[in-house]
């Protein structure tokens, strides 16, 4: 689906929800004002970080914009059954941008062939964020799982500071 930019940020929650102008926010009840909708990180490699969100990590796609004019695209991640997302493309753009809690990749285009372009892990210096987190039941099972799919640890739970 591609997003025109008309409907680009700051202005893409208004449209989807129908609400003409940032100042319609002042006739909605203060605990529908705001959300965490999504945190974001850029991408060089569509096709790696998809398959590591999506396979190792099970998390479910559930919307790729594209924004030809400002050549990236947003692919929006969170962990939900694929059977309750909506069909219809403008009803599932609305849908995906309501939700609570989804992570945004962020892929510039161009970046996958540009051997000098990378983006900074948090990993090492300087520690400028922390880690995506997520709640499950067993994490050192999720853990042999992540290793027996090919995943690599920086740090695993047990490993201190």
């Amino acid at each position: 689906m591609v997003v025109h930019d008309t409907a680009v940020w700051p202005y893409l929650a208004a449209l989807t929800t129908g609400l003409p102008t940032a100042a319609a926010l002042t006739h909605i009840p203060a605990p529908r004002i705001f959300l965490l909708q999504q945190a974001t990180l850029r991408i060089k490699d569509p096709k790696k970080s998809l398959d590591f969100y999506t396979r190792i990590l099970r998390m479910t796609l559930l919307q790729k914009l594209d924004f030809p004019t400002m050549t990236f695209s947003l692919y929006l991640l969170a962990y939900e059954d694929k059977n309750d997302i909506p069909k219809d493309k403008d009803e599932k753009v609305a849908w995906a941008f309501s939700r609570k809690a989804m992570l945004g990749l962020t892929h510039n285009w161009g970046t996958e062939d540009d051997a000098s372009q990378s983006y900074h892990s948090g990993n090492s210096d300087p520690w400028e964020f922390g880690p995506i987190g997520t709640a499950l039941p067993d994490v050192h099972g999720a853990c042999r799982r992540c290793e027996e799919l090919g995943a690599k640890f920086v740090k695993k739970p047990d490993d201190g500071k």
